[in-house]
């Protein structure tokens, strides 16, 4: 892709998720995700209403008239992206690739995040870590984030949810609002997840394809692969062969649900073809 697609492309994810985190996640956003706690402001004279057990009793003892005390969300906190890049992210049969749905709801989090005066990270991952981008705040490290998430080509073509997770967890020593984005057709990161969810708020967004929950009756056709390379002779023919096949992937959307829920964790599962502003809006207004 040349610079001038590239920018292109940037230019209108930025319109498009910008005019949605401005106009629909901003408040949203900031009402889910709370501070880290409340600091002390300033003092003011007490008004009728205001609650009695904020009254600053030196100050009032000193002015003979009641003084209360004023406090600040201690507001600032970081968004860490955690985005699947592996092989199976470039599918899809209906209007989008994964990947494009995944960096467009990748965007909108980080206009939202930026609204919000708090810093963006990212970490890209396939069974590796792809590339880590420390949290930083502004328009242009936004920006970034939208470049690396559009140009970027993984090495491996293969998924590792767990290690993404055991790198989150050396990186961040804060607490972070963490987004881990992927189609999760993989296992064996709940335990991780558990310990992960304990110190960081995480919320799983699964986008996935509709053409992916079943094989259609097509005969025998040659499939490859996408995180192994792999081409194979498939009879789709066969009752038993797609119904193996539906019994595997729902064992993997049956572990995401239950990995992420158990883990006290968030859950969001998102269509190619469905609204992911539907989906986030929800998801935030049930956590407000």
């Amino acid at each position: 892709m040349d610079t001038k697609e590239l920018l292109k492309k940037v230019r209108k994810i930025e319109i498009k998720t910008r005019r949605l985190s401005d106009h629909v996640f901003g408040g949203e956003y900031h009402s889910t995700f709370k501070g880290r706690g409340m600091t002390f402001s300033e003092v003011r004279q007490y008004q009728f209403g205001d609650d009695v057990r904020n009254i600053d009793w030196n100050v009032t003892a000193r002015y003979n008239e009641p003084f209360i005390k004023v406090f600040e969300e201690e507001r600032e906190l970081t968004l860490m992206l955690v985005v699947d890049v592996s092989g199976s992210e470039f599918f899809g049969t209906q209007s989008q690739f994964k990947n494009e749905v995944v960096t467009e709801i990748a965007a909108t989090l980080a206009f939202s995040a930026m609204q919000n005066n708090d810093k963006t990270g990212l970490i890209l991952f396939s069974d590796e870590i792809e590339l880590f981008i420390p949290p930083k705040k502004g328009k242009s490290h936004v920006l970034r984030i939208i470049r690396e998430l559009i140009e970027f080509r993984p090495k491996s073509k293969k998924t590792d949810v767990a290690q993404a997770l055991k790198y989150l967890t050396n990186v961040m020593k804060k607490k972070a609002i963490v987004f881990v984005l992927s189609d999760f057709i993989t296992h064996d990161y709940r335990d991780t997840l558990k310990i992960v969810a304990k110190k960081h708020d995480v919320t799983g967004i699964r986008v996935f394809d509709p053409r992916e929950e079943d094989i259609p009756n097509l005969g025998v056709v040659e499939m490859q692969d996408e995180e192994t390379g792999e081409y194979l002779l498939v009879n789709t023919g066969s009752k038993a062969v797609r119904m193996n096949y539906h019994s595997y992937y729902r064992e993997r959307v049956d572990y995401f649900q239950d990995a992420f829920t158990k883990s006290g964790a968030g859950a969001i599962s998102c269509r190619v073809d469905e609204s992911y502003v539907k989906k986030l809006l929800g998801y935030f207004k049930r956590r407000a």
